[in-house]
């Protein structure tokens, strides 16, 4: 375990900082997000060691065993420095959902936390993030079938020119969750959909009845961003490193063992680009492009997210001095000194 003997960059003040956040009404947490390769991992990693913290994993492919290189997993030495949880938790062929993350999160939270450390909550799965931090909405477990079904009428819709037609019902039926929902936003719309069906009330009427009142932790919310041009370098410098480190080998070895194309945590970045290569349906030079391209694509919707969270405050990783000030500047401020700001929960699934 770190601390201000075996760390030479530890806060030598932070677990009497730590203890004293952990012991008031709402103890602390710092979640540290922000696109894909953005360096955030390593930033949260500091951070844990300079307040005497434990990292909590905020990645929806970090769970899954077996998947090292693609999901840029910590390495086993940085999990030595720091204790980390929730990483190699299910098998690829297993079911995990926010509901599930959100339970297991938040007890390890309490663990750390009655232990007088810190929670570092770090990675880049929104969902995962607003489950944790502001609980979930009870709607229903989710029905295959039906989802199927309500896809099946979107692709129908956009086939006959009529993109928009879901929304409309929607509309119809639900019109303040319409409303939140550009009519484009086919995920969304289809989601609120299935709430109706599932729960027979409106998704917005369930927002409404949550109150906000499963908001249990102190928040620092913290984004790590380098900005665009940097981030594209950096996401294409990853790729390629991934592909040198074995990237190739570990889709291999996931393939041997029966995990195959058609499970979900296969279909990610980098998995799903690699498969065909493994299959020789395509050739690495044109799955890593691929894969480039995808990337800087789900990194722009990570930054989307991220600008309409109210609360985060934004970082440029190259300023980690001012960062590290404000972490500090978190831990002695009072509950009543750091309101936090009007959270928005999210739905279970």
């Amino acid at each position: 375990m770190a601390n201000a003997l075996t760390n030479p960059i530890a806060n030598p003040a932070a677990p009497a900082i730590a203890q004293e956040r952990a012991s008031g009404p709402r103890p602390p947490v710092v979640v540290v997000t922000g696109p894909t390769a953005s360096g955030k991992s390593a930033l949260a990693l500091e951070i844990a060691l300079r307040f005497d913290g434990e990292i909590v994993n905020a990645d929806s492919m970090q769970v899954f065993r077996f998947m090292n290189i693609g999901t840029a997993k910590p390495s086993l030495e940085d999990r030595q420095r720091v204790p980390h949880h929730l990483f190699d938790v299910v098998d690829p062929s297993e079911p995990y959902n926010a509901g599930r993350y959100a339970q297991e999160a938040r007890a390890a939270a309490a663990a750390i936390h009655a232990r007088g450390r810190l929670v570092v909550l770090t990675g880049g799965t929104g969902l995962y993030i607003r489950a944790f931090l502001d609980g979930l909405i009870a709607t229903g477990q989710s029905t295959p079938g039906l989802r199927a079904r309500l896809e099946a009428d979107h692709q129908r819709a956009v086939v006959e020119g009529d993109r928009t037609r879901l929304h409309r019902r929607l509309a119809k039926l639900d019109a303040d969750a319409a409303d939140d929902i550009h009519p484009h936003d086919a995920r969304r719309t289809i989601r609120a959909l299935e709430i109706l069906e599932q729960s027979g009330r409106p998704a917005s009427r369930l927002r409404e009845d949550h109150g906000f009142r499963d908001r249990p932790f102190r928040v620092l919310h913290l984004s790590i961003d380098p900005g665009r041009d940097v981030l594209n370098e950096r996401i294409a410098a990853r790729a390629e490193a991934m592909v040198r480190d074995g990237l190739l080998r570990e889709v291999r070895d996931l393939r041997q063992r029966g995990y195959g194309p058609e499970l979900k945590p296969m279909q990610a970045i980098g998995y799903r680009h690699i498969q065909p290569v493994v299959d020789g349906a395509d050739t690495l030079v044109n799955a890593v492009e691929a894969m480039k391209a995808d990337t800087r694509q789900f990194a722009r919707r990570q930054r989307t997210w991220i600008r309409a969270v109210s609360e985060v405050e934004a970082f440029d990783p190259g300023d980690r001095e001012a960062l590290f000030a404000r972490v500090e500047r978190f831990l002695q401020a009072s509950d009543a000194a750091e309101p936090s700001a009007p959270p928005r929960p999210a739905e279970s699934r």
